[in-house]
């Protein structure tokens, strides 16, 4: 049976890589702080603080197949996590980004891609050098036994950034929304459980380096997305497009308060527009956008439309007082 210990496990991308070892019938291990409500239930638990390289001397007792790490903070912990494990595990798979390109990134742009500088002994400083550091630090531990996923935009159930959320909730509170347009500008995600189960697959088949792990640009569009969350939330809000030249005006930032969506000509509008060759010949495939809107919701009606927001990050969408005085600019253009 496959030995697979996750580190961290407890919510997103690392519950999504539990569920589905799980799924497969692993013997499945998690280690964290033991901060979070949720374990699944047919699942090792090992608690510990990563930071604490004593901490890790547990896990360095015993021998695993694959490792999965999401961690996003401070480099040397992902350096010393992989250090511990680099004579126990076969295997380490480590969530990264595709904030470790080099800004801008470039339309299109490959595996090959300049990145940003980084160091995997470095403390935490920001978001893109911290998943670089670990890059590096996890490669220099397993060489060519390590996996590095650059995922692109992660939607799906149990989703802590609050991007997909934020759209839901607003469609389903009705009234008139104010979207960004094109309505048919091209989007690039990847539901988490997709990325979690390409990466166990990608174990099994012992794959190593980087990939970019995302959809293919216009898998989704703003439009097609917009309306899958109307639809699935039954709601009769009219949806209002602006442009971009508008969104700018009115001070609205991309990104956070109109989540998923980036300009066409914004500095990091080659986040949705990534080159995906490698990631799909290996087998990504990307279930269908109303199964992740669907089960997003699902999710959110069980939780009471409540959502778990990461407490580092801050909330997603637009005020509603911001969101009215737009519209009202808008519509007095005639």
């Amino acid at each position: 049976m496959t030995r697979l210990l996750v580190l961290g496990g407890t919510s997103f991308v690392g519950r999504a890589l539990v569920e589905d070892g799980v799924r497969r019938g692993w013997d499945v291990t998690t280690f964290n702080r033991g901060r979070h409500a949720w374990a699944h239930p047919s699942a090792e638990h090992l608690h510990g603080d990563r930071l604490e390289v004593a901490d890790l001397a547990p896990l360095a007792a015993r021998e695993w197949d694959v490792v999965a790490d999401t961690w996003a903070g401070a480099p040397r912990a992902a350096r010393d996590s992989a250090n511990a494990l680099a004579d126990r595990a076969q295997r380490y798979l480590y969530v990264s980004s595709g904030s470790v390109y080099a800004p801008p990134p470039p339309i299109d742009g490959d595996e090959d891609a300049p990145t940003v500088d980084a160091s995997p002994d470095a403390e935490s400083t920001d978001y893109a050098a911290d998943k670089r550091g670990a890059e590096l630090a996890v490669e220099q531990a397993f060489g060519d036994r390590a996996l590095l996923a650059r995922a692109g935009l992660i939607l799906g159930p149990h989703e802590d950034v609050g991007r997909l959320p934020a759209w839901l909730l607003r469609l389903d509170r009705g009234g008139e929304v104010l979207a960004p347009g094109p309505p048919d500008r091209p989007l690039q995600l990847i539901d988490a459980r997709d990325l979690a189960a390409w990466m166990l697959d990608s174990a099994t088949a012992e794959r190593s380096g980087p990939f970019n792990v995302i959809s293919r640009s216009g898998f989704a569009t703003m439009g097609s997305l917009l309306e899958t969350c109307r639809a699935v939330t039954r709601s009769n809000a009219q949806i209002t497009y602006v442009d971009a030249a508008f969104v700018a005006e009115q001070g609205i930032e991309p990104w956070s308060e109109l989540p998923i969506w980036l300009p066409a000509d914004h500095e990091f509008a080659g986040m949705l527009a990534t080159g995906v060759q490698r990631a799909h010949a290996a087998g990504l495939r990307n279930r269908p956008l109303a199964d992740t809107v669907q089960d997003t919701w699902d999710w959110l009606l069980s939780v009471d439309k409540v959502p778990t927001q990461r407490p580092d990050l801050p909330p997603h969408g637009l005020h509603p007082d911001k969101e009215r005085a737009a519209l009202a600019s808008w519509h007095a253009r005639g």
